[in-house]
């Protein structure tokens, strides 16, 4: 099952990050959209994301964490696959949220389904940094097949391909996937479903470090998703070249960024497993800080790819693995994909609050302006981590 497992996750990064890939140029390029227009895109996405969340953690947890996924991968499918047919504003925000609420029934779904059928405590983390690095490696592969396939043909063709691919690995997932560990409510789903969601509340509010943890991926994820949709935008103003198409050069930095974070997960995997987590993660939140200042106030376009590469080589990689093996690691077997769905409802929440105030911004002064207050985030987030390290040695 864990090779399974890896396989499936390095091939959903294959379809996934090579689809946003090519999306993201097609929204700036092909779409025409602005880049208030972007960051709204995103934290309308993120609204509807955080209201199905829970529901769907809960509904993993009571009925199937491996059907949870293979309905991810339809709704993922269907709506990458309309994403490459529409170019008007309205249509891509509709194609853009159904994508953001198909993510809700895999995200701790993933985790708690390997978690269960692995069980084995002891090597759960090393499996959740395995995955990781496949991810990493599998995203890298699709920029440069999606993308070479889109300087070969056309961006919208290239987008129906990949979400037509992404639609038929639910039937990988429904053939494959095991759930022998998992006992489902056959009866009174509706109670066991709220005791569920109580138990993981209950579970939140007690722990001070899950509550920084918690607040650590508010920030984070706000300040590098608005980052990920200012970046085309800042990086075409710089100069970026246009000739060979700006997908090559894209696809380029996505690839490179990717690999570096391969490299960085593969050297500091037994080090996050160990006791050094939370300082591990505040120092990756100041390599962000680095990462949008640079890019924020670079003169050329080399200077500002540099900074991409950092954020999503090092950033971006670091402080998810981090949180999830953190989490994964203080709840319960019953409770595990609706803790895991409380932890990306923050990271909703952080698109949409920290989403719209920089959205704002890019709207009323520069993109460089509101990639500084990118960088501001996370500062605030390196010092909340620099704080459970405190606790986490007096205690």
């Amino acid at each position: 099952m864990v090779d399974v497992f890896i396989r499936w996750t390095r091939l959903r990064a294959v379809l996934h990050n090579g689809w946003w890939l090519v999306t993201s140029v097609y929204l700036v390029v092909d779409a025409g959209l602005s880049p208030a227009e972007l960051v709204l895109v995103g934290s309308v996405q993120s609204a509807f994301a955080l209201v199905f969340e829970v529901p769907a953690g809960v509904v993993a947890d009571t009925i199937s964490r491996k059907w949870s996924l293979v309905l991810s991968q339809v709704l993922m499918g269907t709506a990458m696959i309309a994403t490459g047919l529409v170019e008007s504003f309205p249509a891509l925000l509709a194609t853009q949220v159904l994508w953001g609420v198909s993510w809700t029934f895999a995200s701790g779904s993933d985790v708690a389904l390997i978690t269960d059928e692995l069980d084995r405590p002891g090597e759960i983390n090393l499996v959740l940094a395995r995955a990781a690095r496949a991810q990493l490696t599998g995203a890298a592969t699709g920029l440069v097949v999606l993308g070479g396939l889109a300087w070969a043909t056309r961006r919208d063709v290239t987008i129906v391909v990949a979400g037509a691919a992404m639609l038929s690995l639910a039937l990988y997932v429904a053939f494959r996937f095991t759930e022998h560990n998992f006992v489902p409510t056959r009866s009174a789903r509706w109670s066991a479903s709220w005791s569920t969601f109580r138990r993981g509340v209950t579970l939140v509010r007690r722990s001070r470090a899950i509550l920084l943890i918690f607040a650590a991926t508010f920030l984070v994820n706000g300040a590098s998703d608005a980052a990920g949709r200012l970046t085309p935008k800042q990086l075409l103003d710089l100069g970026l070249p246009t000739a060979p198409d700006p997908i090559v050069w894209f696809t380029a930095l996505g690839v490179l960024g990717l690999l570096v974070g391969a490299v960085v997960l593969r050297l500091v995997t037994q080090r996050i497993n160990g006791s050094h987590t939370a300082t591990d993660y505040a120092l990756a939140a100041l390599a962000g800080v680095l990462s949008m200042l640079l890019l924020a106030f670079a003169r050329d376009p080399a200077l500002g790819a540099a900074a991409v590469v950092l954020l999503n080589g090092i950033v971006t990689p670091l402080t998810r693995v981090i949180s999830t093996i953190w989490l994964n690691t203080r709840t319960t077997p019953d409770i595990r994909a609706t803790t895991h769905a409380f932890l990306a409802q923050l990271e909703y929440l952080g698109e949409i609050t920290c989403g719209a105030v920089i959205s704002a911004i890019a709207r009323l002064t520069t993109v460089s302006l509101a990639l500084t207050a990118c960088a501001a985030l996370f500062a605030v987030t390196a010092v909340l981590m620099r704080q459970l390290t405190s606790d986490e040695a007096t205690g």
